[in-house]
């Protein structure tokens, strides 16, 4: 069980703390890891967090948010393997990744709905759905806007009443490894003590044979965010630390309000608002999308659409709704802000409803919505996305809803194998954080995917990494604590702080050209400016004592934005196609309308590498290294129920 010691160090007494297993974040998949691997019979693990109420699970959510799993109502036909087969389809997606995702839905998903989650069933018990993005079948499920909030909850109760210890206002900046046998190996992590960052020694220390990564994802680097104010990742001390990257171009991007941080999807749009932007002090009023648009009916069914096909797609900028995601940006890069007005019909005048296409003039008929203005139709159709805004401060009905293209989810992440274990030994990641998914994904696959990966990792870690055995630090160890004090003293300083002028530059320039449209120069700009600021960090940041905490997240910011725009770079010399929410700018390429600019001109994917991904290999010193490999195929098994049954004795018993 936990040992508690401290370590000297330069006069210095550290706290270290020793646990088999460490689980760092409390969001639903770090809760969900603890909460298997003590049902798997584990009691020496303790959870590591920085704070147990933010973070995504708990702070987000959208219109209608999605837990994706297998059927389970009605006499559709669906099995496992053609779960895993939609799930494969997205293009570079691991099929034994997507193969256990799909046995495992079930039993994840069930395990939700004992801990207290009410997703819905009808009077015979029967799990409905609806389908979601790249489903062909109704797999999705949703308990609102919340779902995951009230996952995260049940698992956060589950866990305190397994008394299972959590370590909160900890940030963790360091990962400890050392080698053996020409790997690297798990050995702890350093913490920062939130509640102790102004003294001469802040720091904390845990010593483990196993580290359960539940960071999410790494939502600090850009300014145009959805993800929660509280949530910014901490992926680049763990490709500091070894771990090989994978998918880390592809990202999901959509429509988000910018304070507070919320998808503007579902009937949002499809109560069709107006918009409108203007400059930076609110002045100049206007209605950009008719700058594009000859006909209004067109447009008012594409800005209808959004509500369908929330993120940004490439495939649907031609005669698509994710022209005006484009119209969005172009105007936000401008240097003016962006607005929904649901107070007003666009331009003031009365919709001719009659006029719209089939499928939009059909909904609303159906909802009893084809009358009044954008709020009357919302408060008709979902009263609940009127009162979110009301209790966060903002007004729909007399104020507008400031929007930016923001980014929303990272497709790709930590690489990890079909026990979710990357290359580091011990050293596992789950959630958002992990590269589970591929270009494209149903919505809700990432809930799934979280929970599946915590049974897959106490499966593994019970199995095959229960011995405990702690020695002194490595040499290594001991550089790196003594590297993390000679930083701490050479930023601090009483008399300025300028992170963040610094901060807010290097993330608004991500956003700009490393988020959902990239361009190559742009993008080998901001990877040599990133560089220079990583080379220089110590002679150029000066923090005050509270603030030494965002000088750590803004190294991780630094390290993940320069290992992200080097994949990306790669990308595009690789392939350089534009694929799933990224739009690569090829100046020989098409471009869908001569209003836009040839910034917008590009070659979209044929698919020929989807069956490729993209590994990173970052080294701090030398060149960031890519291999390009050929997805691991769906396993077809051995489904002989004898042999199954024989193979299950000997190996989980």
């Amino acid at each position: 069980m936990m040992n508690e010691l401290s370590t000297m160090f330069n006069g210095y007494s550290i706290s270290t703390f020793q646990f088999h297993t460490i689980i760092i974040g409390t969001g639903a998949a770090g809760y969900n890891a603890a909460d298997r691997l003590h049902q798997y019979g584990q009691r020496d693990i303790a959870i590591i967090t920085e704070d147990v109420n933010t973070g995504t699970s708990r702070n987000t959510g959208s219109d209608k948010q999605t837990y994706y799993k297998l059927t389970l109502a009605g006499y559709h036909s669906d099995s496992v393997g053609e779960m895993a087969e939609t799930l494969f389809s997205g293009k570079c997606m691991d099929g034994d990744i997507a193969l256990c995702e799909a046995a495992l839905s079930a039993q994840s998903f069930l395990r939700l709905v004992e801990l207290g989650v009410p997703f819905p069933h009808n009077a015979f018990g029967e799990y409905v759905g609806y389908k979601t993005d790249h489903d062909p079948r109704c797999r999705a499920t949703s308990v609102g806007p919340y779902t995951s909030k009230k996952m995260t909850e049940a698992l956060e109760q589950s866990v305190t009443a397994k008394n299972i210890k959590v370590f909160d206002r900890l940030l963790v900046i360091k990962i400890l490894t050392v080698e053996k046998d020409d790997l690297k190996h798990v050995e702890g992590v350093i913490c920062l003590d939130l509640n102790r960052q102004e003294s001469e020694q802040p720091f904390v220390l845990f010593q483990c044979q196993n580290i359960v990564y539940a960071t999410g994802g790494p939502a600090g680097i850009y300014a145009d965010s959805v993800y929660p104010e509280g949530h910014f990742g901490m992926s680049g001390i763990a490709y500091e630390a070894g771990v090989v990257g994978k998918n880390l171009t592809e990202w999901q991007y959509g429509m988000a309000s910018v304070k507070p941080r919320w998808n503007v999807s579902g009937t949002y749009m499809q109560v069709l608002p107006m918009f409108f932007s203007t400059d930076q002090e609110g002045e100049g009023k206007k209605e950009f999308l008719y700058d594009f648009f000859d006909d209004e009916t067109k447009m008012l069914n594409m800005i209808f659409l959004k509500g369908y096909q929330w993120p940004f797609d490439v495939r649907k900028i031609k005669d698509g709704s994710s022209i005006i995601d484009i119209l969005v940006y172009i105007e936000l890069n401008k240097g003016r802000r962006v607005f929904l007005d649901f107070r007003n019909n666009p331009k003031n005048k009365k919709i001719s409803f009659d006029l719209l296409d089939h499928e939009v003039k059909t909904y609303l008929t159906n909802a009893g919505a084809c009358s009044g203005t954008p709020i009357e139709r919302l408060a008709h159709m979902n009263q609940p996305a009127i009162d979110f805004y009301q209790d966060k401060g903002v007004d729909l009905y007399t104020e507008p809803l400031e929007i930016a293209l923001s980014a929303q989810h990272n497709n790709g992440g930590l690489d990890v194998d079909c026990w979710w274990q990357t290359n580091v030994k011990g050293f596992f990641a789950v959630g958002e954080v992990a590269a589970t998914h591929g270009v494209y994904r149903p919505g809700g696959s990432a809930l799934n995917s979280g929970q599946v990966g915590g049974i897959r990792v106490a499966q593994y870690i019970t199995k095959n990494r229960n011995v405990d055995s702690f020695g002194p630090w490595s040499e290594q160890t001991l550089n790196t604590i003594k590297d993390s004090f000679f930083l701490l003293n050479q930023i601090s300083s009483t008399k300025q702080d300028n992170l963040e002028p610094l901060w807010l530059e290097t993330t608004k320039k991500m956003s700009q050209c490393g988020g959902p449209i990239r361009n190559e120069e742009q993008i080998s700009a901001l990877i040599a400016h990133v560089a220079t600021l990583l080379g220089d960090f110590q002679s150029i940041l000066r923090v005050s004592p509270s603030n030494r905490s965002k000088a750590f997240r803004l190294w991780d910011i630094l390290v993940s934005q320069q290992i992200y725009l080097q994949a990306m770079d790669n990308y595009l010399k690789t392939h350089g196609k534009s694929r799933g929410s990224a739009l690569y700018t090829n100046l020989q390429g098409e471009k869908y309308s001569d209003k836009l600019p040839d910034t917008f001109r590009f070659v979209l994917d044929d698919d020929k590498e989807a069956h490729l991904v993209q590994e990173t290999h970052y080294h701090k010193e030398h060149e960031t290294l890519f291999n390009w490999r050929n997805v691991r195929e769906i396993p077809k098994s051995d489904d002989f129920f004898e042999n199954v049954w024989r193979a299950y004795r000997k190996d989980f018993h």
